[in-house]
């Protein structure tokens, strides 16, 4: 997929190339950084809210999602991201990072970011070492999609204001709202572009309505 003629390749090449910040407490930060650089777009690590200034997209990625909650409290980066996401900033979750935007989190219970309606089980398809890879159907592309659960959640219920972008076993596993979207699988760990491309548009559209904001 190219972006080329798009309103991504006019905000990666223009006056500001796009900068995505990426949670890299523990998970596969480096990975996500990794496919954001096939595509042209600068990363940044975030652990810190001065980390998170002057980025366009954040990338939340997998790892135990108590212990990213716990960080993001104690370094007052739960507050950062909640205003992120007020001011139209495009967040990404992958495995925990989805945990982390759902509203409500169970199996077990645990606090959330609370960023997108729907109802999340940890370790919903089984505490497995080895990671299960599988193709499923995507509204992104005709193509199926892969998709790798290492210890994934299920997205038990995914409210109205949800798109559902992908299935796995009769359940969703990439949900949007605007510009925010979580996954139950890592994206980062294939070779196919397609679920960062797809972020990276979000991205691109909220940095040109800030732009004609900032203008009118």
């Amino acid at each position: 997929m190219c972006f080329k003629g798009t309103v991504v390749q006019e905000t990666r090449f223009g006056a500001g190339k796009m900068k995505i910040g990426i949670l890299a407490v523990q998970g596969g930060f480096a990975a996500h950084a990794a496919m954001l650089a096939r595509l042209d777009a600068e990363s940044v690590e975030v652990r810190t809210p001065a980390d998170l200034e002057g980025c366009n997209g954040l990338i939340l990625p997998g790892g135990e999602s108590t212990t990213q909650l716990q960080f993001l409290q104690e370094e007052g980066l739960a507050d950062a991201i909640g205003k992120f996401a007020e001011q139209g900033g495009a967040i990404f979750g992958t495995c925990a990072g989805a945990i982390l935007l759902a509203t409500e989190v169970e199996n077990p219970r645990q606090d959330s970011l609370k960023l997108l309606d729907m109802t999340v089980l940890r370790n919903g398809y089984g505490r497995q070492i080895a990671s299960d890879v599988v193709s499923g159907p995507t509204k992104l592309k005709r193509e199926p999609l892969e998709m790798v659960f290492i210890r994934g959640p299920i997205i038990e219920r995914a409210g109205p204001s949800l798109k559902v972008l992908a299935e796995y076993g009769g359940k969703p596993a990439l949900v949007q709202r605007d510009h925010i979207m979580a996954a139950t699988f890592h994206p980062e760990l294939t070779e196919d572009t397609t679920v960062h491309e797809h972020f990276l548009s979000l991205v691109a559209a909220g940095a040109s309505q800030a732009a004609d904001s900032a203008k009118s």
